[in-house]
């Protein structure tokens, strides 16, 4: 039974680690990074590296997805963005970039600009046209709706061939109650997913019965994590908060279970946010994680569409937003970033060199392997 601390006389709570507050720890074997492998491979797609983009418009254009499959990952367009409601959406991102936090000219705030800029309609012409743009580049296809979205749009998206179809959004459960009277009904996940021709990955999920749950609906994989980004505002406006490190622990659990429950069905556990720097990448693999989804940390691409800015769906939601545009900078190329040569000392460039290295110092060859890592628990020390 996991351990509680008691909050009060009436509530208690279980403890919970982010990644900040774990390590890894060295073996008495150690390996040349030349020997450690990190590809990866889900469904039929094999990648070099487990790294997947956000789909987020500060990250992904089509042409940023083509770079970042061409280096060997994969990249996830958002077909709810901007690339998707305007034929050129250029001017409007450098807008975004370059709006003042304080308001705009005429007074009106930053987060009130970008909703009016995504109140736009999403074009299915569009989102056609952007897919068959990457697929035309020869690299694995993946686009992203929510939830909401999917019922909607997903026709379109497979007619375009996408290879990996990815449903996320803040938080999406396998039995989600909606209004009768709603235009739009809830989406039946495992029906859906049944009769979908292409993997689905969905999430975010950060709870070992949420995801088990995900998971018997035929997921080829799970999104692990809940408004833990850079961009993100959840817990201040919801109060609700998944510390990685924990979350990725728990649906790892989940996903063995599941390989004996299914009798030997593996489904891949994604982990999702909060992961701005090669430390972050190396403990949530070593937490249980097959694969990283990434945002921040390729934000700060040169050839990222943000401009050095960092934004996601939340920060225009219509009704309650719940996320920011956020400063990130710029380190230096895609290709600086994931595979290198690294040009900065604090874990934001070659984050997979920074991975291979982690595995071969503890004796490890592969992402799997390394899952068994020991780990401790330690206070926070910033470097």
């Amino acid at each position: 039974m996991a351990y509680e601390i008691e909050i009060g006389r009436g509530k208690r709570g279980r403890r919970a680690y982010t990644l900040d507050d774990v390590a890894v720890v060295p073996s008495r074997r150690t390996r040349d990074p030349e020997l450690v492998s990190v590809s990866w491979q889900i469904d039929a797609y094999h990648f070099d590296m487990p790294v997947i983009s956000a789909p987020m418009d500060s990250v992904v254009s089509p042409e940023t997805a083509i770079a970042i499959g061409r280096l060997g990952g994969l990249g996830v367009l958002d077909l709810e963005g901007l690339w998707t409601r305007y034929e050129d959406p250029r001017p409007l991102l450098a807008e975004v970039a370059s709006l003042s936090d304080e308001g705009t000219a005429d007074s009106r705030s930053l987060t009130r600009r970008m909703q009016e800029i995504y109140s736009a309609p999403i074009d299915p012409d569009l989102v056609a046209q952007r897919l068959k743009q990457v697929r035309d580049a020869g690299v694995v296809v993946a686009g992203a709706l929510s939830p909401q979205r999917t019922a909607q749009l997903w026709k379109t998206v497979v007619d375009a061939g996408v290879d990996l179809f990815v449903i996320r959004g803040t938080t999406v459960s396998a039995e989600h109650v909606g209004s009768t009277e709603a235009d739009v009904p809830p989406l039946n996940l495992k029906q859906f997913i049944y009769e979908l021709e292409v993997p689905v990955v969905v999430g975010g999920a950060s709870t070992y019965t949420a995801a088990l749950h995900l998971m018997r609906t035929g997921a080829a994989g799970v999104l692990v994590g809940f408004g833990g980004g850079a961009a993100h505002t959840t817990r201040g406006a919801l109060g609700v908060h998944a510390p990685m490190a924990t979350a990725i622990a728990d649906v790892a659990a989940a996903r063995r279970d599941y390989l004996d429950e299914s009798g030997g069905r593996y489904v891949h556990v994604i982990a999702d946010g909060g992961m701005g720097r090669s430390g972050d990448v190396v403990k949530a693999v070593a937490c249980g994680a097959d694969a990283v989804m990434l945002g921040a940390a390729l934000a700060r691409a040169t050839e990222a569409p943000g401009r050095g800015w960092h934004w996601g769906p939340e920060a225009h939601h219509p009704d309650l937003p719940r996320g920011r545009r956020v400063r990130v900078g710029t380190v230096g190329s895609l290709e600086e970033i994931l595979v290198g040569p690294g040009t900065t000392p604090d874990g934001t460039t070659n984050l997979l060199g920074a991975l291979r290295r982690a595995m071969a110092t503890t004796g490890y060859s592969d992402l799997k392997e390394f899952q068994r890592v020991e780990v401790v628990v330690s206070p926070y020390q910033p470097t």
